[in-house]
């Protein structure tokens, strides 16, 4: 595996990627704060493609990623990660329309936590996921992070 750390608005970044395709952004602080583990080798070239791309998000001249992406989960967490790419730039979605959407609608439960593993944030969406009241909910870099991600969002559409 390949890794950068990246400083961003949100907190210093650990970017994981193998030779073709990203494969996990994670904070450094927060429910599951990034590792570099034995073996990797800082840089590459996918690495520095993902740290552009987010530093162009960040400065609000990106609203969509194009990243070769290789997250690892269960054939539902990876339909549920595939979702969350659906939810456009600036917008938010429920847990329960996210579930429908899937065409799972009893799924809310397992939807929510599937959001909860995902191993690519930002890039992967999901943030753009609150609550059915419209209240922000879980994030793994804290809600904190999330409001700033959508409030960056929907300051760039305005």
């Amino acid at each position: 595996m390949n890794y950068g750390w990246m400083k961003s608005p949100v907190g210093e970044l650990l970017i994981v990627a193998d030779d073709t395709a990203l494969r996990m952004i994670s904070f450094r602080k927060g429910r599951h704060p990034g590792k570099v583990a034995d073996g990797w080798r800082k840089g590459g070239a996918v690495v520095a493609d993902a740290r552009g791309q987010l530093d162009e998000y960040f400065q609000g001249r990106r609203r969509r990623f194009d990243l070769p992406l290789a997250p690892s989960g269960t054939p539902f967490q990876l339909s549920t990660w595939t979702a969350l790419r659906d939810i456009p730039y600036g917008a938010t979605r429920s847990y329960g329309e996210q579930a429908r959407a899937m065409g799972q609608p009893r799924a809310v439960r397992a939807v929510g936590a599937a959001n909860g593993r995902n191993p690519i944030p930002i890039i992967v969406p999901c943030h753009r996921v609150i609550g059915g009241d419209g209240r922000l909910t879980g994030y793994a870099g804290g809600l904190d992070i999330k409001k700033f991600l959508l409030d960056l969002e929907r300051r760039q559409l305005a």
